[in-house]
């Protein structure tokens, strides 16, 4: 990441909110390897592998009042906003407080940052946004051009957190960039930090010899990426806030992973882990709770974002789910 201030000598501040999430975590131990001056804050206090002393401030913070968001992001240079309820997009359908975090605190922060902007220019931040925001996905390829019809609770969320950064950019206030992610997986070595998506959730059943069950019949795909190349991708926008500022921008492997396939693969690397006959991979019907998502094959083109920045996903699919199933099978025998 290059600085953004005037003075050449001094390192830039990078605020990281949520930073004791899954996804947080991923990323505050990307930049503590970077020269910037770190701050992570989160409701419950990080932990930051590597972090320098002098260089990395852990705090914690209700981030739903405006003056904690004031305080968590004085003087900084960027801003990634990581936060999101704790109960993912299924509390966003019954829990009032869910969206004071999934959008009031972006309403805080671009508050916060017109009222209180001083220097030149705007500070950047960077948002978590998601690619399931679209709503039904088309029978190809998703690249960012496709309109928002969210389906849930929680797509709403997400695209009015992405709006409100939309316009407080366009106002100049801030330098805002959002970045949709797909289907992450994997494991951070923050204690306490758990991946609650799909791929980690048919590990923990494989590990505890429960059959893998799909509620289709395992064609559906989705778009997998690595938690660590994902964070990359977060340290890769610092570096572009001129091209990115305005948009959203889609992540992804640009795969298209069979669920059916995953789970296989799944049950195989950890039958050979514990040295016991793979799972069985099945389907059932699905609760009548299921989204019309659930159902529908999502490939992600990210080449608009690989072409400003260069990123791309770099730990292959296999190579990822080892590394998964390893860390998982490690946690599931203490």
């Amino acid at each position: 990441m290059t600085s953004q201030r005037p003075d050449p000598g001094e390192l830039p501040v990078v605020a990281v909110l949520g930073a004791s999430g899954f996804v947080g975590s991923a990323v505050t131990a990307a930049l503590a390897r970077l020269p910037v001056r770190l701050r992570a804050v989160a409701r419950r206090p990080s932990q930051v592998p590597g972090g320098e002393p002098g260089r990395t401030d852990v705090r914690t913070a209700d981030l739903t009042r405006a003056g904690a968001v004031a305080e968590a992001v004085a003087g900084a240079d960027a801003v990634i906003h990581l936060v999101t309820h704790s109960g993912g997009w299924r509390a966003a359908e019954n829990d009032p407080s869910s969206r004071a975090v999934n959008v009031g605190v972006m309403e805080n922060l671009c508050e916060v940052l017109r009222r209180d902007r001083e220097e030149s220019p705007a500070p950047l931040i960077v948002y978590a946004g998601a690619a399931s925001q679209i709503g039904l996905p088309p029978e190809r390829p998703i690249d960012g051009s496709e309109p928002d019809h969210p389906g849930t609770a929680y797509d709403h969320h997400k695209l009015a957190a992405e709006r409100l950064l939309k316009e407080a950019t366009a106002a100049g206030a801030v330098r805002g960039a959002s970045l949709r992610l797909p289907t992450v997986f994997g494991h951070v070595a923050a204690p306490g930090v758990a991946d609650r998506g799909v791929v980690a959730f048919m590990i923990r059943r494989a590990l505890a010899g429960e059959p893998l069950t799909l509620w289709h019949d395992g064609t559906v795909k989705r778009d997998l990426v690595h938690v660590d190349d994902v964070a990359q991708a977060f340290v890769a926008a610092l570096d572009h806030p001129g091209p990115l500022a305005g948009g959203h921008w889609l992540l992804g492997a640009g795969r298209g992973d069979p669920l059916g396939d995953v789970c296989r693969t799944v049950s195989e690397l950890v039958a050979a882990r514990l040295g016991k006959p793979p799972v069985p991979v099945v389907s059932v019907a699905p609760p009548e709770s299921a989204p019309a998502t659930d159902f529908r094959s999502v490939t992600i083109d990210s080449s608009s974002f690989r072409s400003v920045t260069g990123w791309r996903p770099r730990i292959p699919l296999r190579v990822a789910l080892e590394r998964t199933v390893a860390a998982l099978a490690e946690d599931h025998a203490t």
